[in-house]
């Protein structure tokens, strides 16, 4: 069997697609940790920009929005992310028309399943993310996704506060998202050190004795906290900061 390790980029997914299309036992993944079996062939894939065109234009032909949700579902954190786009990908071509309403195919529920994972998590963060104000004043927001929506939040987020200076990092993959009130660009960023203004330390004071407040000690409601907002996102929160 042959093995495509990608480089995570959608370029050398595109590629490794053109590579593996037309072999019958293949695996497509970024996983550098994959399983090998004995009579594994293991082939690194980078990017040629005309098979990744030719699988592009391929798509389009017979879905235009289809590689829109390629990408998306590549975003996922699911470790078999490009097997499945992979497999979507050759059922498309196969029917030569769109198939994302095909629920009857394991291999469309599968592709549609990472989807919602990755747009839903975002959806969440939109409204969940807390930025904090630094002494200079710009907004800073960590948090650890777990998917790479980082750019998703980006562009929400630099239509929303479109006169304010701010980041947003995902301390995960070390990756930021940096605007500063006219334009946004992502980098990669180790650990960030952050000295708040007088204004967001008397914020977060307050927040937290307003929380403790309205908290009914005899009345625990964490069941209902985890339905609102997963816990993996509470270390984030000033209030959870005790």
């Amino acid at each position: 069997m042959k093995i495509f390790i990608t480089d995570s980029s959608a370029p050398s997914f595109f590629t490794s697609v053109f590579d593996a299309f037309n072999i019958k036992e293949c695996v497509i993944t970024s996983d550098e940790n994959v399983q090998l079996a004995f009579d594994s062939e293991v082939v690194r894939v980078g990017y040629d920009a005309e098979k990744c065109e030719r699988v592009r234009s391929g798509i389009a032909k017979y879905d235009k929005y289809a590689e829109d949700e390629i990408l998306l579902a590549l975003r996922s954190c699911d470790p078999l992310k490009e097997q499945i786009a992979f497999e979507y990908i050759k059922t498309l071509m196969k029917n030569r028309a769109p198939i994302r309403k095909m629920m009857s195919l394991p291999e469309v529920i599968e592709f549609d399943d990472i989807i919602h994972k990755v747009t839903g998590e975002a959806h969440k963060l939109k409204g969940f993310l807390r930025f904090m104000e630094s002494k200079d004043k710009v907004l800073y927001a960590p948090y650890s996704p777990d998917n790479n929506i980082t750019d998703i939040l980006m562009e929400h987020f630099a239509e929303r506060l479109k006169s304010e200076r701010f980041v947003i990092h995902d301390v995960k993959r070390k990756i930021a998202g940096m605007y500063n009130g006219k334009e946004w660009i992502m980098n990669y960023v180790g650990e960030a050190e952050i000295y708040l203004s007088e204004y967001e330390r008397a914020f977060e004071s307050l927040w937290k004795k307003y929380y403790v407040a309205v908290n009914i000690k005899e009345r625990p409601h964490e069941k209902q906290m985890k339905g609102y907002m997963p816990v993996r996102y509470w270390k984030f929160l000033p209030e959870k900061k005790q």
